[in-house]
Formats: structure tokens, C-alpha cells, sequence
């Protein structure tokens, strides 16, 4: 019989289930994200915590030696140099449980994907608006 895990319902649950030096940890992380981006709205994807405005801000989860973040690989990219003492990947960074988390880091990788997030809505907005005009004005010129 397979042990599966009852599915997180929230991040309040997610961060329930550590113990306590990491919870403290985990609720830092989540106080920076919530203050770099304000109008975000928590929910649970891929069992992490995640952070979603017009698309997927940022994913956090915790580990037996690291708390990773997942930016996207766009968010890595552009903070390389910053983020180059830490192990990662192409779309995430790992921050050791024995090490302050770098929040400062964090809110700034946070607030750029924001802002990635807002203009990639606002082309497809303008794509949009741009093709029903261009609709509009076919059927007004026949």
C-alpha cells in the first residue's frame, strides 16, 4: 500500500508541518515575498507555497539542508552574479538552513518577476485589444 501525503491546503499548513527554527525561516521568506509583491495571491502548486499575480511569481519549499526558491529561470538569470555562491539550477536557487536567508536578494528577484509578470499581461492585453480593432475595423471597411 502507498503512503501518500494528504495535499496542502494552504501555506499556513505547509509551514505547520516544519519545525520551529524553520518555520521561522519559512514565515521570513513569506513576510519578503508578500512585501515585494503586495497584490499577489497565496496559494499551494506542485505541493510548494507560491506566490501568483497574472502567472506564477515564485514558488518556496524547504528541505532537509535548504530552503529553495523558484523564480523561474528568467528571476535566476538576472540576479546570476548575486546568486552565484549558492547551489541552483536553471530555475531555482538553494539556500542553506544553516545561513540567514539573503531577504534582500529575495524582495528584489521577487519585485523583477512582478514586473515580468505585469508587462508579459499587458502585451498579451494589447495583443488583444490590437486584434479585435483590427476586427473591427475589417468588417466597418466592406
Amino acid at each position: 500500500m502507498e503512503n501518500k501525503k494528504k495535499p496542502f491546503t494552504s501555506i499556513d499548513e505547509y509551514i505547520a508541518t516544519f519545525p520551529a527554527e524553520i518555520q521561522k525561516m519559512l514565515e521570513e521568506l513569506r513576510a519578503t515575498i508578500q512585501a515585494a509583491a503586495p497584490d499577489a495571491e497565496e496559494k499551494i502548486s506542485y505541493q510548494m507555497p507560491t506566490f501568483f499575480l497574472k502567472g506564477n511569481v515564485v514558488h518556496f519549499a524547504a528541505f532537509k539542508n535548504h530552503i529553495g526558491l523558484y523564480p523561474a529561470p528568467r528571476g535566476i538569470e538576472a540576479f546570476k552574479d548575486e546568486l552565484s555562491k549558492y547551489k541552483g539550477a536553471k530555475g531555482s536557487v538553494q539556500f542553506p538552513i544553516d545561513k540567514p536567508l539573503p531577504l534582500k536578494l529575495i524582495g528584489r528577484i521577487v519585485k523583477f518577476r512582478v514586473a515580468e509578470n505585469l508587462k508579459k499581461a499587458a502585451e498579451r492585453s494589447g495583443k488583444r485589444k490590437n486584434s479585435n480593432k483590427d476586427l473591427t475595423t475589417e468588417n466597418t471597411e466592406t
